[in-house]
């Protein structure tokens, strides 16, 4: 059913991969290739693959702002790094305006109304390999193609129909697959391989993957680009598209549904800031873990004399490792979504909790063992903690990162994935 509704009106092949089969195999690397210089100090676009790189670079040389390039950056890479870039994800982005305003935006997919804490647990308890990493019912409601906009319609200056046009030309046309990108899609040819879609979209006719060299034309996603640059996020969300991904998750066991797509809003929300050496630091703020401990970082660094250690010196490294590991601790307790649960944003930015931590490191000049990097060191209270049982997880590479400045002095910084 699904087959031909996509011959007849598009084909979301290219969203259902990302949504199902890409999301634990997103590091796609960009291949080296000659440095783009803003030679004419319109501003420049810092990204993971040339072509979005070079369109960037386009859009700021036509009189675009940052947001503008951004924006075009964004459906680039949907196009270009297929295992990050994308339109069925989301994301965070941080805006620095000309005018010295600062604003976050959290684009990152939510749970669809049907989920549950138990869903990918059988009926021992036991988590069920794999189901909350492939498959439909792995997928969050996506936000990037509404994160896309709530960026232009607030702070851009063109059209998304001009934006978009370089990601459609790019997926109607072909772009050359990298050495590196090839070897990824080896890697992960057994899931390509569980589904149609993907098998058909990633792989050849013959079942085997593209080679560095190799054209990937993507006629379908640059279907879906057509709509979206036709009809705004609204063919996203409450459209076609939204209709095929939803009749898709009827038939392989997803759960988000049309009123799942109807309701996703994005968030504006207000930055964490800091301070290092001097210099103010202007993050992410949560449900992003990453702005935050970053910051707390800095500050627990900022008690050393890193110049008197020496760069790169043993003790350098086993203090930034240590640093590391109890800002990581405390993500993992402490971390949570700030719509749902308190976060104790205070005391984990706070140069005094950063002291504290010093403190315990240079309680010796080894490693502390694990015993020893306790979450909150006590002094954030036990009923702070969201995960109170949390003993750490692994990190996947799941994501990319793209920034964007202009000549007026905006700037746009981007982390989005699937």
């Amino acid at each position: 059913m699904v087959n031909r509704l996509i011959k007849r009106v598009i084909a979301i092949s290219f969203l259902v991969c990302c949504l199902v089969v890409l999301q634990p195999f997103a590091l796609l690397h960009a291949a080296s290739y000659p440095p783009i210089r803003d030679t004419n100090g319109n501003g420049l676009a810092i990204t993971s693959s040339e072509y979005a790189t070079k369109i960037g670079k386009a859009i700021l040389d036509k009189g675009g702002n940052a947001i503008d390039a951004a924006v075009a950056v964004g459906y680039v890479l949907a196009v270009t790094h297929p295992a990050a870039g994308n339109i069925g994800g989301g994301g965070f982005a941080l805006i620095h305006l000309a005018n010295g305003e600062n604003v976050a935006l959290d684009f990152r997919e939510t749970a669809p109304l049907a989920a549950t804490r138990d869903m990918y647990l059988d009926t021992k308890g036991n988590v069920i390999p794999n189901a909350s990493t492939i498959g439909h019912l792995a997928a969050g409601v996506p936000g990037t193609v509404k994160g896309m906009s709530a960026m232009l319609d607030k702070y851009g200056t063109k059209k998304l129909g001009e934006l978009i046009q370089p990601a459609i030309d790019l997926a109607e046309n072909g772009f050359v697959i990298t050495d590196r990108q090839a070897e990824t899609m080896l890697e992960v040819k057994e899931h390509f391989a569980k589904f149609a879609s993907s098998r058909r979209y990633f792989l050849k006719k013959d079942g085997s993957t593209y080679q560095g060299g190799d054209i990937l034309v993507q006629k379908d996603l640059a279907k879906t680009l057509k709509l979206i640059q036709k009809e705004g996020e609204s063919a996203f969300y409450q459209g076609k598209i939204a209709d095929l991904i939803v009749e898709d998750m009827k038939n392989n066991g997803g759960i988000i549904t049309k009123e799942d797509l109807a309701q996703y809003k994005v968030i504006w929300r207000k930055p964490v800031v800091g301070t290092y050496r001097g210099y103010q630091i202007v993050s992410m703020s949560p449900p992003s873990s990453g702005g935050t401990h970053l910051i707390q970082i800095l500050n627990i660094m900022e008690n050393a004399n890193i110049k008197a250690l020496g760069f790169n010196s043993s003790q350098t490294i086993r203090l930034m490792v240590e640093a590391m590991r109890q800002a990581y601790a405390d993500r993992a307790v402490f971390m949570g979504d700030p719509d749902f649960f308190p976060i104790p944003l205070d005391t984990l930015l706070s140069k005094e909790y950063a002291k504290k931590i010093y403190a315990n490191i240079q309680k010796t000049s080894r490693a502390l063992s694990s015993k020893n990097i306790k979450a909150g060191l006590g002094i954030i209270k036990e009923e702070k903690a969201i995960n109170p049982n949390a003993k750490g997880f692994k990190e996947g590479n799941h994501t990319t990162h793209y920034s964007v400045v202009d000549k007026w002095g905006n700037a746009v910084s981007v982390t989005y994935t699937i």
